[in-house]
């Protein structure tokens, strides 16, 4: 069951609807969720081969995750070790969510911890935190020119980074734009599940555009989350050098399953899944 929404007069609202240039923010969610019951099931996250991008631009109007090949491991940062960061990004200043930061990740005065890169690589190799601390969803210039992002959008979010060992978690959750997520150093096993079975996933909003669920697909509570059973998850690894779309509206949840890192970028305009609505298109 979804969490009511924000009011209409919610002024993180309005600002999210002018920067993506749509009418408002849940007239697009809605919109989202309706394309989203007509998809096909999906069993298989399928994978092609860097895509130009009229041809990416085709085949996510279809409203589908899929993986792109050919493409991240082309990049400098696909060349990044655990020690080239100590040595070259050592001093880079980064914040490590701490504490139990997937039972808070969706609360506002969650754990955080500032520290330099090497600090935190030191933290990660004592293990003394049954929950690896995360550097996530952090913007970290110094490693900006080691990326070549392709120009599958017109108008994108700065790219963030997350890093980590083996054990970190991103808990289930969905970004209400389209997202292009770069794998660059290890493996990471993402689930995923239709922006329509928000129904089922007990979602609550954490802000206009970011909606999170309490329900864990790697480890299953239906006694508690009963219609969790009827949301239709599909598994997925994202191995170095890969791309994961992940359509505007769709829950993923992220396990490091080996040290990692990994960089995204969310569009930041009308979803392609919507094939430009023009009832949901700004006109001021």
């Amino acid at each position: 069951m979804t969490q009511p929404s924000t009011s209409c007069s919610d002024p993180r609202a309005h600002k999210a609807a002018r920067v993506r240039g749509v009418t408002s923010i849940a007239a697009m969610r809605a919109a989202i969720r309706a394309v989203a019951r007509d998809l096909p099931p999906l069993s298989a996250v399928p994978r092609t081969t860097m895509p130009g991008r009229a041809a990416f631009q085709a085949r996510a109007a279809e409203g589908l995750p899929f993986i792109v090949t050919g493409l991240v491991d082309r990049w400098p940062l696909c060349t990044v070790t655990r020690d080239m960061l100590r040595a070259r990004f050592g001093d880079v200043p980064v914040r490590a969510r701490v504490g139990d930061y997937i039972g808070t990740a969706f609360a506002p005065d969650r754990a955080m911890h500032d520290m330099t890169l090497r600090a935190y690589l030191d933290l990660v190799a004592a293990g003394t935190e049954a929950l690896p601390p995360y550097v996530g969803n952090l913007e970290i210039g110094a490693l900006n020119g080691m990326c070549h992002w392709p120009g599958y959008f017109s108008k994108m979010g700065p790219p963030r980074f997350w890093l980590g060992p083996a054990g970190t978690v991103t808990p289930l959750h969905c970004d209400y734009d389209d997202n292009i997520f770069a794998q660059a150093l290890g493996t990471k096993r993402i689930f995923l599940a239709p922006p329509h079975h928000d129904e089922f996933l007990y979602t609550r909003e954490a802000n206009p555009v970011l909606h999170g669920s309490p329900f864990d697909p790697e480890n299953p509570d239906y006694d508690r989350y009963p219609l969790a059973r009827r949301a239709a998850l599909v598994e997925c690894t994202v191995s170095p050098g890969e791309m994961l779309y992940v359509p505007a509206g769709w829950y993923h949840q992220v396990r490091a399953l080996t040290f990692s890192l990994s960089v995204n970028r969310w569009a930041r305009a009308l979803p392609l899944a919507l094939k430009g609505d023009p009832a949901l298109r700004r006109h001021d």
